[in-house]
């Protein structure tokens, strides 16, 4: 049995070094594209910046909220700032977690009317914009918001944009490079042929997930070795914790590409759902920006979703210095999707689609 799968395992491996060819777009991609931002962001006016408002006052010691007595008070530079266009607001009951908030790039600007104060990022493009707005409204006359300055460490947007990357290419080669494989294969009548040897589905498909196991680990490891070189990025947390998330969130879309291939015989037909899947699962895992502030069932769908689990907890590990015990919700999910769609491909799959 080893033998039978290390022959598929090198096999294949030997096939994805030999093919240089890139896989096009589908025709309904933009198509889809429009249509999901028009659904998600269907307000009048399109949302450029999040600006969070909390009514407490912070500790200047310990940043813990407390919270002051009184209404919700607008004065006239607060209500110009909110006629703003392009900008929503964000309101938080705790004044630390929409600090947090602010430091992971979720939201561009926080603003207490409270106090009078304000936070932003220094090395966001976004909060210095949304800054000018705010001293905008009342250019010839003092302004009555105090900027502070945030206490602890910034993260970068760069360093809150990578783990997205590499995850978002860790779904990419796992969806593609195992449901788009077989089903090639199917087609082409090579699992035909499988079917009168001694090789057993299971060890196929054993060699095809190890495969692709080995190959997203060399990939990813070439990746991010190569970015911490040319940008300086720092893993606050364990190497290992993250070895194991981005090992288990592989092996999740992988077998998530074993039920897309596990009865197609169609590269066409393969190929339109992969795209249908990889695409909004992309935009609703927050690789490139956060649902802060977007609607709740879109929230719903995103925690259905292995990629945002993989990308949340390399975060929470990149970023924050998290063990496996902090991110064990994630953790969980991961494991829970991909024992599930394991166990369905590996049931639905069959040598050929008769």
């Amino acid at each position: 049995m080893i033998r039978r799968i290390w022959t598929i395992f090198k096999a294949r491996n030997n096939e994805f070094f030999r093919d240089h060819a890139a896989y096009g777009w589908n025709l309904l991609f933009p198509f889809l594209v429009i249509i999901g931002f028009s659904i998600m962001f269907n307000e009048k006016q399109q949302v450029l910046y999040k600006v969070g408002v909390v009514y407490e006052q912070a500790s200047n010691q310990n940043m813990n909220a407390e919270k002051i007595a009184g209404s919700k008070t607008d004065d006239t530079q607060l209500l110009l700032f909110k006629k703003s266009k392009y900008t929503e607001f964000i309101d938080f009951p705790v004044f630390q977690t929409a600090l947090d908030k602010l430091k992971h790039h979720r939201i561009d600007f926080l603003i207490n009317p409270a106090t009078r104060q304000y936070w932003l990022s220094t090395t966001s493009p976004k909060g210095y914009m949304v800054e000018k707005l705010l001293q905008a409204g009342l250019a010839c006359e003092t302004s009555l918001y105090k900027r502070k300055k945030i206490t602890g460490s910034e993260i970068h947007y760069s360093e809150w944009l990578f783990p997205g990357v590499l995850g978002m290419n860790i779904m990419f080669s796992a969806l593609y490079g195992v449901g788009y494989t077989v089903v090639r294969y199917r087609k082409n009548g090579v699992l035909k042929r499988f079917s009168v040897t001694p090789l057993r589905p299971y060890e196929f498909l054993a060699a095809q997930i190890i495969s692709r196991m080995y190959l997203l680990t060399l990939t990813t490891l070439i990746v991010f070795l190569g970015c911490m070189v040319m940008f300086d990025f720092r893993c606050q947390g364990s190497y290992w914790s993250l070895l194991a998330v981005f090992f288990l969130g592989g092996f999740s879309m992988i077998s998530v590409g074993l039920v897309i291939a596990a009865r197609s015989s169609s590269e066409e037909f393969a190929n339109g759902i992969l795209n249908l899947i990889s695409w909004p699962m992309m935009f609703l895992s927050e690789v490139w920006f956060s649902l802060e502030g977007t609607k709740p069932w879109v929230k719903t769908i995103s925690a259905f979703l292995p990629l945002t689990h993989l990308i949340d907890g390399a975060r929470k590990i990149m970023n924050d210095g998290a063990s496996l015990y902090d991110i064990r919700y994630q953790i969980s999910m991961l494991a829970v999707m991909a024992f599930f769609f394991f166990l369905a491909g590996s049931i639905l799959f069959k040598w050929n689609d008769e």
